[in-house]
């Protein structure tokens, strides 16, 4: 069980455009390839029930110069595989991708194999990498007479840098007269925050807020070509609008929550628990004939009671979910009842927050 660590209130945090939002146009690719992987210790595929391996099989020992069509073989030291991959932007001829396999057949596990030279396909049927290497597997499986012990997915596995690519996906950048920024999550804030960042670095207009999710850039008024200028434009920083949201994982029992959700008025009875928060500001004055302003300073004061059964706990106004937070910890009550009670606070409308359940 995951316990909540409460959270404190901070200032947000800037960050780099590049890592909020994405070039329009400038993505990855997905490959796929069916293939063979040999050498396992008879963890691979039955023959019997998975023909396709038998059928695979004899066509790579026949275009190696090996006639097996009136052989009887049953090697168990093969399976078949799919490979897949993401062949990134801008990636040339002769580089080097990770690639991931997985079993299709009736093999037990991959440990130890090797996956024979794989063709890796575009959606549009065209080959753009050459797959081959040995696979690390993540998982084991054990076996013995009486029992049998299986960690982790032992079908399926991974080969660093295992594609080279062959054929190169044709994108000139340095013919873009203009670009659009696609944020990864939507906001009207942090767009416009994004427009307004790159207008006062470039001293003039051009960055365009077209909707929540996108802001188009002009390149073609600016010194250099499209990528130096774009190597510039992603490196600035902005304040990202925080968005208020409470994720819950039910089945870990973990709870993450934004330092911005607030809950309103509402009252709380969970057995025998009391939470009561309070607002008491303090009003800080400056000495008479002195310098200075007058400032209200804020102040919390959490009360956790673990009473008798049917007391009612009533939250404030304007109360972050942080200090309520803070009142359950105290108490130490337990993520699956603290799941349980900002479902019923959301319920009940007080809970100012997209809630995610998991």
């Amino acid at each position: 069980m995951t316990m909540l660590a409460p959270v404190t209130p901070a200032l947000a945090a800037e960050v780099r455009i590049k890592d909020i939002a994405d070039v329009q146009g400038v993505r990855g690719n997905d490959l796929v390839g069916y293939g063979l992987v040999i050498g396992l210790n008879g963890t691979g595929d039955t023959i019997r029930n998975s023909p396709y391996t038998e059928e695979a099989l004899t066509n790579i020992l026949e275009r190696l110069g090996v006639n097996v069509q009136d052989s009887d073989f049953r090697p168990d030291n093969i399976a078949a595989v799919l490979v897949t991959a993401t062949l990134p932007p801008f990636a040339r001829e002769g580089s080097r991708i990770d690639i991931n396999v997985a079993s299709i057949g009736d093999a037990s596990s991959l440990a130890g194999g090797t996956l024979v030279m794989t063709p890796l396909n575009a959606p549009n049927g065209e080959i753009y990498a050459i797959a081959q290497g040995n696979l690390l597997v993540s998982g084991f499986d054990a076996e013995g007479e009486g029992a049998r012990l299986t960690q982790g997915v032992p079908t399926s596995a991974s080969v660093p840098n295992g594609a080279r690519v062959e054929r190169e996906i044709p994108f000139d950048f340095r013919t873009q007269q203009s670009v659009r920024l696609a944020l990864r999550t939507a906001d009207f804030t942090t767009a416009g925050r994004v427009e307004d960042s790159i207008n006062r670095a470039v001293g003039r207009p051009i960055a365009t807020l077209l909707d929540s999710g996108t802001v188009e850039v002009d390149l073609s008024g600016l010194p250099g070509n499209p990528a130096h200028a774009m190597g510039k434009i992603e490196n600035l920083t902005l304040k990202s609008a925080e968005i208020s949201r409470v994720v819950i994982d039910q089945r870990s029992g973990t709870i993450v929550l934004g330092e911005a959700v607030k809950v309103s008025s509402v009252a709380v009875a969970q057995g025998n628990l009391t939470i009561k928060i309070a607002e008491t500001p303090v009003a800080s004055q400056p000495n008479p004939f002195g310098f200075g302003d007058t400032v209200v300073l804020p102040r919390t004061n959490v009360q956790v009671q673990d009473g008798e059964a049917g007391n009612v706990a009533l939250v404030g106004e304007a109360v972050t979910l942080p200090d309520l937070v803070a009142g359950l910890n105290a108490l130490g009550v337990s993520p699956r009842e603290m799941i349980d009670i900002l479902k019923a606070i959301k319920s009940a409308g007080a809970l100012h927050a997209e809630l995610v359940l998991q």
